[in-house]
C-alpha cells in the first residue's frame, strides 16, 4: 500500500498549504481528498507535487506492505 503521510510533513516543512496546491499548482480538491485517503493517484500528479515541493518521490510517498 502506498501512503502519503510524508507528503503532509514535507508540505509543512516547505510552508505549502493545500490551498496553495489547489489555487497555484492546479491540483484539484478531489485529488487532495484522494491523497488524504491514501487512494490511487496519477503519476503526473506525483510529478507535479515533486516539482512544486522541490523534493523526491520518497519525500511524499511510502510503500507499506499490507
Amino acid at each position: 500500500m502506498i501512503i502519503f503521510d510524508r507528503l503532509w510533513k514535507t508540505m509543512e516543512k516547505r510552508g505549502v498549504s493545500t490551498y496553495l496546491l489547489r489555487e497555484k499548482c492546479g491540483i484539484d480538491s478531489k485529488t487532495i481528498r484522494r491523497l488524504k485517503a491514501n487512494d490511487n493517484i496519477e503519476t503526473k500528479t506525483l510529478n507535479r507535487l515533486c516539482a512544486v515541493l522541490n523534493c523526491r518521490l520518497e519525500d511524499i510517498a511510502e510503500y507499506i506492505e499490507d
